[in-house]
């Protein structure tokens, strides 16, 4: 009795779910999107072909699923690290060196949310749905900064929030296209310049 069979390839249970979407991760990141291939992914879960079939209709369900976990994680991840905002500039550096060790799936995301922003795409909702609340996140912490003086005069915190998530997103693009170029020195100085530290005393003299 094959492994597959053994587990039953047509018992919908959240478990086997998660087995499958990470073997299309491992999936993906190893040969990329289009290369991946079902049998290989099913392959990997343990599972028949058909079995994977009961689970995800077809590969672009489980590139959302995908997409859907690493999100999750991260989210969660940064609920751990990021209790104020002071935390926040480390953990961006962070969250994009940990990027660049998968830029298949990096590429992925960009790919995804470009295509989502048709409204008749399946992930539309998604999409919009992980941006706005992205930007509440974000907004939230900077009405705290600017409360306290501590946000750079020019910026509104709705704006400064749209902004961040602006230059992440762009940073990540251009080194898909360019993978020497540093990211991270421009995030870091991007946070400096939004919130701008207090000159010290004699520092004007």
């Amino acid at each position: 009795m094959t492994q597959a069979k053994a587990r039953g390839p047509y018992t919908k249970t959240p478990a086997r779910r998660a087995e499958i979407v990470r073997a299309a991760r491992e999936s993906f990141a190893e040969h990329g999107f289009t290369k991946a291939s079902l049998r290989d992914i099913a392959e990997r879960a343990g599972i028949t072909h058909a079995g994977l079939l009961h689970h995800f209709r077809n590969k672009d369900d489980l590139l959302a699923a995908v997409l859907a976990e690493r999100d999750t994680e991260e989210r969660q991840y940064a609920e751990s690290q990021v209790p104020d905002m002071d935390h926040l500039m480390p953990y961006l550096g962070d969250l994009l060196r940990h990027h660049q060790k998968a830029p298949e799936l990096m590429r992925l995301w960009i790919e995804l949310a470009a295509a989502a922003s048709r409204p008749e795409h399946p992930a539309h909702g998604y999409f919009a749905h992980r941006y706005a609340w992205g930007r509440d996140q974000f907004a939230q912490g900077m009405r705290g900064k600017a409360d306290r003086g501590e946000l750079h005069a020019a910026l509104a915190p709705e704006h400064a929030a749209a902004l961040l998530q602006a230059v992440l997103n762009g940073l990540q693009l251009q080194w898909l296209l360019d993978q020497e170029l540093d990211i991270v020195g421009p995030i870091e100085a991007f946070m400096r310049m939004t919130f701008p530290q207090p000159a010290e005393p004699g520092d004007e003299e």
